[in-house]
């Protein structure tokens, strides 16, 4: 049997306030464990929380950047469940007046435009970590990430393939990223994703039985987890046997799915609204402003840099993934107004030398000024693109200038037709056979008499001006 795969996502982004969602305490990752509680991160008794202005903030720019309608009047529930990492007994969330709902993003895969909409997104506060040591007795608890704020953001069933769900992510990603509202680092858990998927006959209408995923930490991974899953589950299907409503966990090391625990229905969590926090309510003067101070946003970014630079979409996609790319690439085309060619070296030479240093490129050592710099050299013949490009390296690492590099090394083109013609005058004389086969009408032999002519200058020579005085020499 043929089956069709239904899957939406619950993202849950970290936002990037100073402080938790109801109390004083930091936000920063990596500390010692239990260094960033206090009685309400603890669940004291007699602790009150108080809702966190900025994190509010947040949740209405980025519901708004999503093509969310903002509640104006939205209020926290308790959802309770008892686990070791959440001391209160229960989480403090949004259940049925969230501050967002109704949503969409548009993605594309392949050739395939296709808009995914966003039920709702929340907030809430995160639970702590459980703390599993090989060799240790027990488990211990880091309450450190308690009560950090978080917005879910949850999708309808809209999308068909884990290529989709990746394109979702990463459109999803971006737009935080944009609004710097997350930092998107799904390795220290601040944008974590949980796919949920089911099949049905194709043809069906009603969905089959779910499963959620949990324990994804990569792009590659959420591909991974959900293809395997779809297989899993096709061959339990077409074997006769009924998908149980489950959470399963990503197991990295085997490639493969593992059930976590049953999954919960909304009523198990037996929400009410929660008596220690009042209702928000956000006055339109406020939502309105929060509106004004979007930035330009990815989509937006990417049809700019197509119809203002005249970028191929491939060029504008990859350019505007980040917003300090976009930056850097504009800072360089404001002060060299060609923008394909800073584009192939923004995409080419740079970002090859950022990864492969694992640098941001805000903290790249070839600032826009100094890429312009050498692009400026190429421009006016001072180097050759290859000399320039040679270089490149040396530029990143040492901290020198073009022009410092270029002078030490001695590498500065020859452009001068007195020196050029005796460099072909030799060349010619070296290659009786292909001058014969030019004039013979063989005119493709320039390519390796130009070739030569560049050897034997040490690549110095102005290649244009070679090809130029090498023409005049064998038709005059």
């Amino acid at each position: 049997m043929i089956y069709e795969v239904v899957i939406g996502v619950e993202v849950h982004a970290q936002l990037r306030t100073k402080s938790k969602m109801f109390c004083g305490c930091g936000t920063a990752f990596g500390l010692s464990p239990n260094s960033r509680t206090c009685p309400v991160c603890l669940g004291l008794p007699g602790s009150l929380p108080v809702i966190n202005r900025a994190a509010v903030d947040m949740a209405v720019r980025a519901g708004l950047a999503l093509n969310c309608t903002i509640a104006a009047h939205n209020r926290f529930a308790r959802k309770n469940y008892f686990y070791p990492d959440l001391p209160k007994g229960y989480q403090i969330s949004q259940y049925e007046e969230p501050i967002c709902e109704r949503g969409w993003i548009d993605i594309t895969v392949g050739d395939h435009p296709k808009r995914v909409r966003i039920r709702r997104a929340h907030l809430e506060e995160d639970a702590g970590k459980n703390i599993h040591e090989t060799g240790t007795a027990g488990s211990r608890v880091d309450l450190n990430r308690a009560g950090t704020p978080l917005l879910e953001i949850v999708t309808e069933p809209d999308m068909r393939s884990a290529d989709e769900v990746v394109a979702y992510l990463k459109g999803l990603r971006d737009i935080l990223m944009y609004l710097e509202v997350c930092d998107g680092n799904m390795e220290e858990g601040s944008f974590r994703c949980e796919p949920n998927l089911s099949l049905r006959p194709l043809g069906q209408k009603e969905f089959g039985t779910k499963v959620e995923l949990k324990n994804i930490n990569s792009f590659k991974f959420v591909k991974d987890a959900i293809e395997y899953e779809i297989k899993r589950q096709t061959k339990v299907l077409n074997e006769g046997g009924t998908i149980r409503q489950e959470t399963r966990l990503w197991n990295i090391e085997r490639g493969e799915t593992a059930v976590m625990r049953s999954k919960e229905e909304a009523h198990d969590y037996r929400y009410f609204p929660d008596p220690d926090l009042v209702p928000l309510k956000l006055d339109e003067a406020w939502i309105d402003q929060c509106r004004s101070a979007l930035p330009e946003l990815p989509a937006a970014k990417v049809a700019r840099f197509v119809g203002e630079y005249g970028l191929p979409p491939y060029d504008a996609g990859v350019l505007t993934a980040s917003k300090a790319l976009a930056d850097y690439f504009e800072a360089c085309v404001a002060r060299f107004p060609h923008p394909k060619t800073v584009s192939n070296w923004v995409m080419g030479e740079l970002s090859r030398e950022l990864n492969n240093s694992g640098t941001d490129v805000t903290a790249s050592p070839v600032s826009p000024e100094r890429l312009v710099s050498l692009l400026t050299m190429v421009e006016q013949g001072t180097v050759s693109l290859k000399v320039a490009r040679d270089i490149f390296p040396e530029l990143y690492r040492s901290g020198k200038t073009p022009e410092q590099i270029v002078q030490e090394k001695g590498l500065t083109q020859v452009s001068d037709e007195g020196s050029l013609e005796k460099l072909i005058d030799e060349v010619l004389a070296k290659n009786p056979a292909q001058v014969a086969q030019f004039k013979e009408g063989k005119h493709q032999v320039l390519g390796f008499l130009v070739g030569q002519v560049m050897k034997a200058s040490g690549g110095k020579a102005n290649p244009g001006k070679v090809n130029e005085l090498l023409k005049r020499k064998l038709t005059g």
